[in-house]
């Protein structure tokens, strides 16, 4: 039986598996024996999926590329992440914060670029990472929070702020003086 896959579905598979063969080689390279490792969690990627074109590039003025956003866990940090589904190689862009819309939330990405990967964007949501005690913990706050940026607009509750959204507070919560 032959199954018919939405355009895009190969190139995110293999983009998503080479971006977690990255950071998992940074977590036995470059981080190994670093403090700040959470030796209870793995590199794994979580949920990317394709997002919409959103039309020309604002800083080159062409037509942006497809894109995949999720989230990476690593031992040492939760990024909310964003690369093109096609590699591009903007090293200059390393360091510069654009805000992106993800699901119906906007976040403050910062560019990125790895010589074996090409450029990509990075949000951070959590680091260090010891509030996990388990890989499946840390995976079900991944799952969740992209659960909820993708919720369509209708099925949500009104919308508590970011941080409390992040930090698990409702909107009805109060935090303490």
């Amino acid at each position: 039986m032959t199954h018919t896959q939405a355009p895009g579905h190969d190139e995110l598979t293999l983009r998503t598996r080479a971006f977690e063969a990255l950071f998992d080689g940074i977590a036995h390279a470059r981080m190994a024996g670093l403090p700040f490792m959470n030796n209870a969690l793995r590199v794994e990627a979580v949920d990317f999926r394709l997002e919409p074109s959103r039309g020309p590039d604002p800083v080159q003025g062409t037509p942006e590329s497809a894109h995949a956003a999720g989230v990476l866990v690593t031992p040492w940090f939760m990024n909310l992440v964003r690369f093109p589904l096609v590699r591009r190689d903007m090293p200059a862009r390393v360091g510069t914060m654009r805000v992106r819309k993800v699901g119906h939330e906007q976040f403050t990405f910062t560019g990125a670029h790895e010589d074996s990967f090409g450029s990509f964007e990075a949000c951070s949501l959590f680091s260090p990472v010891f509030e996990f005690g388990t890989q499946c913990d840390a995976i079900a706050t991944a799952s969740a929070l992209l659960a909820q940026l993708r919720q369509p607009a209708a099925a949500r509750p009104a919308a508590p702020a970011r941080r409390s959204f992040l930090l698990g507070r409702g909107a009805t919560q109060r935090q303490a003086p």
